[in-house]
């Protein structure tokens, strides 16, 4: 199995253990009374800050405005790149981040109407220019098909933590540039899914919005790596920016105009294992708390956390007793 040349230092295993003990605290930070709105606050930080590293000049406030269905006075391009982002975010909890097929998937989504290829890997050459010129040539076309086929491969199967293994990924696809165009977007959104699966509320965490803060030091982590031929420089700036955003949002209130309509694109901001288990509802009314937790392979507080928000959100309800009772979806 091919394996990404990466080092692991001891600052990445200190980072990795500080995410570990802030991933709880902040998963009880979205359990509170405003984090639905929270969510939706994340949401379009999210949509924003990924785009606007890529040039995309609409505000905050502008991609709210188009979430909500208003109509803005802005390039067209730059509005369906907006659309095109928040109609991939609304298949975050259905794509599966092993899946090469749901990538191109994603790519075809994101770049709709913007590129000739969309969904498609590049058939030419590409190479990645900076102030002083060319920084990055990318590989050939040719090879992108069995590159990213072994990249996938070893993601799936590599026995480093998901942490470390969403970095390595994201500095791999930046690297191979499988795309003619929308890289960046599309491998902050992989990582991002990536991360999903060690725990749901990366799915509400904006970590571009951070890298939109630091963006030259993101770059700067890019070059680092590409001349060690380690992407270690990378790995420890992304856990570190991770780590950053966990604690920068633990405390923070939002406000309540803040976000989009709660009516609109509500599938955006369930997490993986809400999406799951809603579905276990729709099929089995009487399945128990026990039963969820052991579909999903949580435990059954973890399981029942998830029920408490779905109820506080009015998202479902209980009928009944606790023994014989069964759930309702509302809505």
């Amino acid at each position: 199995m091919y394996t990404p040349p990466f080092t692991i230092s001891p600052q990445a295993i200190n980072l990795i253990a500080e995410i570990a003990a802030q991933i709880e605290r902040y998963a009880i930070r979205l359990e509170q009374t405003d984090g639905i709105r929270l969510r939706k606050a994340n949401r379009i930080k999210t949509i924003h800050s990924s785009l606007a590293i890529e040039g995309n000049s609409l505000t905050e406030g502008q991609v709210k405005d188009i979430i909500n269905g208003k109509t803005i006075v802005a390039p067209l391009r730059e509005i369906q790149e907006v659309k095109n982002a928040i109609d991939t975010y609304e298949l975050y909890p259905l794509l599966d981040p092993f899946s090469i097929k749901d990538l191109l998937k994603a790519h075809s989504v994101m770049m709709k109407a913007l590129i000739d290829d969309a969904g498609r890997f590049r058939r030419t050459g590409v190479g990645i220019f900076g102030e002083q010129g060319c920084v990055h040539v990318a590989p050939p076309a040719d090879l992108v098909p069995s590159l990213m086929h072994d990249l996938f491969d070893w993601l799936i199967n590599a026995p480093d933590h998901l942490l470390v293994r969403s970095c390595v990924f994201h500095y791999e696809f930046e690297f191979i540039h499988p795309f003619s165009d929308g890289n960046g977007r599309c491998g902050r959104l992989w990582q991002s899914l990536i991360l999903g699966q060690l725990h749901p509320l990366f799915a509400h965490l904006p970590v571009e919005n951070m890298v939109y803060a630091n963006q030259q030091e993101y770059y700067n982590a890019i070059t680092e790596s590409n001349s060690r031929t380690d992407c270690c420089p990378f790995i420890n700036f992304m856990l570190q920016e991770i780590l950053n955003t966990l604690k920068s949002h633990q405390g923070e209130a939002i406000d309540p105009h803040v976000g989009i309509n709660v009516g609109t694109n509500v599938g955006i901001n369930v997490g993986i294992n809400e999406q799951k288990l809603l579905s276990l509802i729709a099929r089995s009314p009487h399945i128990s708390a026990r039963e969820m937790a052991a579909s999903l392979g949580i435990t059954q507080r973890q399981c029942e956390r998830i029920l408490a928000t779905l109820k506080q959100q009015q998202r479902i309800r209980r009928s009944g007793s606790n023994k014989s009772g069964y759930w309702e979806i509302i809505g």
